[in-house]
């Protein structure tokens, strides 16, 4: 006799799709991101401020900008959470170099 073949459903099938960026960014991220455009905002902010040859403008402005550029975008890019493998050899390298003398 023949037997039924059960037909799956597209709730059986259906995988839940998860977020890249999940795993990699978290809450510090986000922070830094958010920090960088605050910052980006108070370098344009002082370049608007004066004259066009004013200090404000040629020497505050480009030093926060870079800052922000440079060091807080990339910074909320690169920078991610250590995952537990990463973490294991850390913490066992470190109660070995805690006692130098001991061996």
């Amino acid at each position: 006799m023949a037997t039924k073949i059960k037909k799956k459903t597209i709730r059986q099938t259906k995988k839940a799709s998860v977020s890249p960026f999940n795993i990699y960014w978290d809450r510090k991220n986000y922070y830094l991101l958010v920090l960088g455009l605050l910052v980006t905002i108070i370098g344009f902010y002082f370049m608007t401020i004066g004259p066009w040859d004013s200090v404000s403008s040629l020497v505050i402005s480009p030093i926060i900008l870079f800052i922000a550029y440079v060091i807080i975008f990339p910074l909320s890019i690169f920078l991610r959470k250590k995952s537990e493998k990463e973490q294991a050899p850390e913490m066992g390298r470190q109660d070995t170099e805690s006692d130098p003398g001991k061996s």
